[in-house]
């Protein structure tokens, strides 16, 4: 018993230097890639543009929808492009409800094992959708901070660092003691200015995509705390 107790006391204290870790929603903690794509793709077709995986990952995977399609169309008003960003999300929400929403059980491991050990965890997405994706993966609760797209003012998103830095500033915690979790190229430029260590997940077999993280796997069974504790310490 007495064994037990001295244990419990050991794993409060967290004398590590990783003290938050931050993760991003989409292609991270769910993989709703494909589900947005196929709506982005869907929309820009209505106006005449082809839009590829290779568009996806590049110019919209991980920013705001409206800065996604100002990304593509370029020469729409702001009128217009709050229209098509608009269609985006109907045509996501109808093939959301129609395919269901895949869970990374690797990360939700992660996340449990990093709070198990006192470590603090928040959530960040760009969009709008955040919470609703969050209930319908039965996963609200394993964060202390959510960050959505009604969070981020209008021109902040990725790769600016504003959305990394509020999840620290809302964890109570320094940009140095977090370390953050993307498996998009501009997700890990936005973690790179908020000087936060950073971890680039690879789900498609090209890591030289993410090369600029100062991780990349495939997959987060490939990490565990000491290894993150690590990486934090460098």
């Amino acid at each position: 018993m007495a064994k037990n107790v001295k244990q419990r006391t050991l794993n409060s204290k967290s004398t590590t230097s990783l003290k938050g870790a931050i993760f991003d929603l989409d292609g991270v903690i769910v993989n709703t890639v494909p589900l947005h794509f196929e709506a982005w793709r869907k929309m820009f077709t209505t106006y005449g543009k082809q839009f590829t995986f290779h568009d996806y990952k590049a110019k919209v995977d991980g920013i705001p929808r409206i800065d996604g399609a100002r990304a593509i169309l370029t020469n729409l008003s702001n009128e217009d492009l709050d229209e098509a960003a608009s269609k985006k999300q109907s045509y996501f929400l109808k093939l959301m409800e129609k395919k269901g929403i895949e869970v990374y059980k690797s990360t939700i491991n992660l996340i449990k094992q990093l709070r198990k050990n006192k470590i603090k965890v928040a959530v960040i997405s760009s969009s709008k959708n955040c919470l609703y994706i969050l209930k319908k993966a039965n996963a609200v609760n394993l964060f202390d901070v959510i960050i959505t797209g009604n969070d981020i003012p209008k021109g902040r998103g990725k790769p600016r660092p504003d959305v990394f830095l509020l999840a620290a500033k809302r964890l109570s915690l320094k940009a140095k003691g977090c370390i953050v979790f993307e498996d998009a190229l501009l997700g890990i430029e936005a973690a790179k200015r908020a000087k936060m260590k950073n971890v680039g997940i690879d789900r498609y077999n090209k890591p030289e995509r993410l090369k600029k993280a100062d991780l990349v796997v495939g997959d987060l069974s490939e990490v565990n705390i000491s290894k993150l504790e690590r990486l934090v310490s460098l």
